[in-house]
This record gives C-alpha cells, structure tokens and sequence, in this order.
C-alpha cells in the first residue's frame, strides 16, 4: 500500500491503521446513520413545564405579599383610631368616623346607633387587629 494514500474510511490513523472494529457508531457509508436526539425539543418542554410552576409560585407569593400589605394597613388603621379604653384580647371592637373625619374605636355595635361605620375588628393574642 502506498503510505502517501490512505484508504477512503472514517477512522485511520498511521499507527492503527484502519481500527473501526469496536466502535459504538458505524465508520463507512453503509453503516446507519447517527440521529442525535432532538434536544432542543426537549428542553423547549420542559422549560415551559418549569416556567409555569414558577408562575405558579410566584402568583401565590405575590397574593400572600398583598395580603400581608391589606393587614399591615389594616393594623395601622385600627391602632390610628381614637381609643379612650385598653382593648380586651378576642373581643370584637367597632371602628366609626365623627363628622369632622376622626375615626375611634369603640364596643358599640353598628345597629345600636346611628354613626358612619368604617369597619370591625377583633384583637388576637398577638396583638394583632383581625378584620371582621
């Protein structure tokens, strides 16, 4: 064999010479062809499966951070309001704006008398004021 000429086969190298036995993938024009997974595909699924449980999470934490917000606010409304008496922990308490825009606490209910009523609530042992 002329060293200058090398046989038309895939794998050849000088020491091995021609050395396809073994190998996990054919080596001449006659062997099937190699198909490569469409990976691309796959990750397009399955990032789209991951990116909805994300949007998932991520809606339930929005909603639970608004609702922590409205409580805060609410909080800070109710401890705002006048209040002339040591509010009992678990009783229900009512909140009212006067004429002139102040608003107070108060144990009264709302069918009891006639004054815009804002709001109700209720202290839990944590000091925190629940709207009723």
């Amino acid at each position: 064999m002329n060293k200058n000429k090398k046989p038309d086969l895939v794998v050849w190298t000088e020491e091995k010479g021609y050395y396809a036995k073994g190998l996990e993938y054919g080596t001449d024009l006659g062997a099937p062809a190699i198909k490569l997974d469409n990976v691309v595909g796959w990750k397009q699924i399955q990032s789209e499966k991951v990116n909805k449980i994300f949007a998932k999470k991520f809606n339930e934490i929005k909603d639970e951070f608004q609702e922590l917000i409205d409580e805060v606010n609410w909080n800070e409304f109710v401890y705002s309001a006048t209040c002339n008496f040591i509010p009992v922990i678990g009783e229900t308490y009512h909140l009212y704006k006067k004429k002139d825009g102040i608003v107070f606490l108060s144990l009264i209910s709302p069918n009891e008398w006639n004054v815009e009523h804002v709001g109700s609530a209720r202290l839990e042992s944590n000091n925190k004021w629940v709207r009723q």
